[in-house]
């Protein structure tokens, strides 16, 4: 047998074989028609750290109030759930939805009509609002006493977007950082004068650090979040997690876990 023909046997014979183990690793929940990118597996992207939502405990293990919502819909499909730590631009934008690395976003995301064009969201789950932190006894209580001045925003977040807005009007001088972490560090380190977030992100940094930071001003933006999955790609999953958002509202699960990560009921 000629050398091209065997090799092109072993090329079609490699990928019967990669196909085959790529089924295996795939499943669909019985009876519910979930379709999983890894059998028994409810993978969710998200972006670390950003407490009370997602971060990493002492113990190294993701934890907060977005994994324990998504809990709730692994355990209802009967498997288990593995995070992904991922840059937020690739959830926001869909491309991880897309390309497969995982199931769900569960991001601290805000449900947008952009962000609706690339993705399913489920219903609202969170209301969000922006707030500005600065540091204690700082002269700062509106964006008006910043002109001039650096404020620091998270990239691909709506707090960004909402700053930009006011970015001329008031004279600001935005900085823009990867993540939460960065821009927390460059308030505290005086690199910036203010930063712009969601409000409960600065709930559980002030909580963190005693005395040293304040909520300056809130901004009422009207955002809600929203877990998403790939568009039109996985109507049943969408169902799922709606459902057991809705169960959570009405048997006051979601009532639990709000107290326990945000330390108050919604609307009390």
């Amino acid at each position: 047998m000629p050398v091209r023909i065997v090799g092109l046997l072993l090329g079609v014979g490699a990928l019967a074989l990669g196909a085959g183990c790529a089924k295996k690793d795939q499943g669909e929940v019985q009876g519910s028609g979930v379709k999983l990118i890894k059998a028994g597996t409810l993978t969710v992207c998200t972006h670390l750290p950003y407490a009370p939502f997602q971060s990493k405990d002492a113990r190294g293990e993701v934890v907060g109030f977005d994994v324990d919502v998504m809990e709730l819909v692994a355990k209802k499909l009967g498997v288990k759930q593995a995070i992904v730590d991922t840059p937020f631009e690739g959830i926001k934008s869909g491309q991880d939805l897309n390309t497969g690395k995982c199931d769900a976003a569960a991001a601290g995301m805000t449900i947008t009509e952009e962000r609706q064009k690339v993705m399913d969201f489920s219903v609202p789950y969170f209301d969000a609002t922006q707030a500005m932190l600065v540091k204690v006894g700082k002269p700062y209580r509106s964006l008006d006493d910043l002109r001039g001045r650096k404020v620091g925003v998270q990239a691909a977040t709506t707090g960004r977007d909402y700053a930009r807005g006011f970015e001329k009007e008031k004279g600001l001088q935005l900085v823009e950082f990867e993540d939460l972490a960065a821009e927390q560090q460059a308030l505290a380190t005086g690199q910036i004068e203010a930063a712009i977030n969601d409000l409960p992100v600065w709930a559980e940094y002030i909580k963190e650090n005693p005395g040293g930071f304040e909520v300056a001003a809130e901004f009422n933006t009207g955002e809600q979040y929203g877990i998403s999955v790939k568009k039109g790609g996985n109507p049943e999953l969408l169902r799922t997690i709606n459902e057991e958002l809705t169960r959570a509202k009405q048997d006051g699960t979601y009532d639990t876990l709000y107290e326990k990560w945000i330390g108050r009921k919604p609307n009390a």
